[in-house]
């Protein structure tokens, strides 16, 4: 289970860094090892550790220590591309999430924004999550229920399109933030207004400039909502050893851009507060040719869907249960190149 604090326990999801910076994530299981070409040790070995204890395993020390939710979402099962951390600190930050409210996400995916969204309502308020296809589904309620070690109660998962049932499952103006990540958010706007109470938020996650440019004019068009703003965040990692100080070669670039705008009350006609209207002169035809749907949007595969609703369901039945069968070795112990370093 994650979140706990003291010495490990049977159960607890642990992060070993090895030789080479290397990373595995075990569940302490009795009766299992944790093996790597440097030998094997049993679990039992770090159970009543403190959190950041070195093990030896053959000649070889490893440090072991519990993972953050940021090491966790990138080392999870994936059924779809998930929301980086960088990007879900800036969704929690610009759409304020805080305990006590309800709030809409779609999609669901697989289920990384979910997780930080639940832990920043802290049990409270509610959340209300839309996802269209059942494979994705089944990969963030695993996803989720591993992190928490059991499905929090204020969360509701709805197989269906947003624009179609929202409204059976949230109340007109009952709804606090709507947060929309999918192909095409433009569609969603008017089911959006009518469950956002006035001065409620909508925040829409979109990879490109063309549904960039589409859900803001929607927004624009609609006439509920204050003026659309929007934004990138670029993550650039720095070189530091004593006074070689340089970027690094690599960075967490572009992944999305996050636009947000507040609902206003009803019946209120909005002033321009621009010191001068631009003219939007095009058609919707000229948007609707450079759309991903136009273009080809990319699907992830049924089978890699289907692995990673396996792996996800299989890591949150050990961590439920603190017991795993050998064959989910490679599941559980599985190398993460992507989790962050730690020297």
């Amino acid at each position: 289970m994650m979140g706990r604090t003291g010495p490990f326990q049977w159960g607890d999801v642990v992060q070993l860094t090895g030789p080479k910076q290397k990373l595995y994530t075990i569940v302490l299981t009795e009766g299992k090892r944790f093996g790597t070409q440097h030998g094997a040790v049993p679990h039992a070995d770090f159970v009543g550790l403190d959190d950041g204890s070195l093990v030896t395993v053959g000649e070889a020390a490893y440090l072991a220590i519990r993972p953050l939710l940021h090491d966790y979402v990138m080392s999870m099962p994936r059924g779809a591309a998930i929301i980086y951390p960088k990007d879900a600190a800036h969704i929690l930050g610009f759409a304020d999430i805080h305990p006590d409210l309800t709030v809409v996400e779609a999609g669901v995916g697989s289920g990384a924004l979910s997780l930080w969204l639940l832990r920043a309502l802290h049990g409270t308020g509610r959340l209300v999550s839309f996802e269209r296809r059942e494979e994705f589904r089944d990969v963030a309620e695993a996803n989720v229920s591993g992190f928490f070690g059991e499905r929090p109660a204020n969360w509701e998962t709805v197989l269906g399109d947003l624009a179609e049932e929202l409204d059976e499952h949230v109340a007109d103006g009952e709804a606090d933030r709507v947060l929309l990540d999918m192909l095409a958010p433009w569609e969603c706007v008017d089911a959006t207004a009518r469950a956002l109470r006035p001065g409620g938020l909508v925040l829409c996650y979109v990879a490109t400039v063309t549904q960039l440019s589409r859900t803001v004019e929607a927004i624009r068009a609609d006439g509920r909502f204050t003026a659309p703003k929007s934004t990138e965040t670029l993550v650039r990692g720095w070189h530091v050893e004593g006074l070689a100080v340089r970027p690094d070669h690599r960075m967490v670039a572009h992944t999305g851009f996050l636009m947000t705008a507040r609902r206003v009350a009803d019946g209120v006609d909005l002033p321009s507060f621009r010191r001068r209207a631009a003219k939007a002169d095009f058609a919707d035809a000229d948007i609707e040719a450079w759309t991903p749907g136009a273009l080809g949007d990319r699907q992830p595969s049924d089978k890699r869907a289907r692995r990673a609703r396996r792996d996800a369901q299989r890591q949150a039945d050990a961590i439920a249960a603190g017991s795993a069968t050998p064959t989910e070795r490679d599941a559980l112990e599985r190398q993460d190149e992507s989790a962050p370093q730690i020297d």
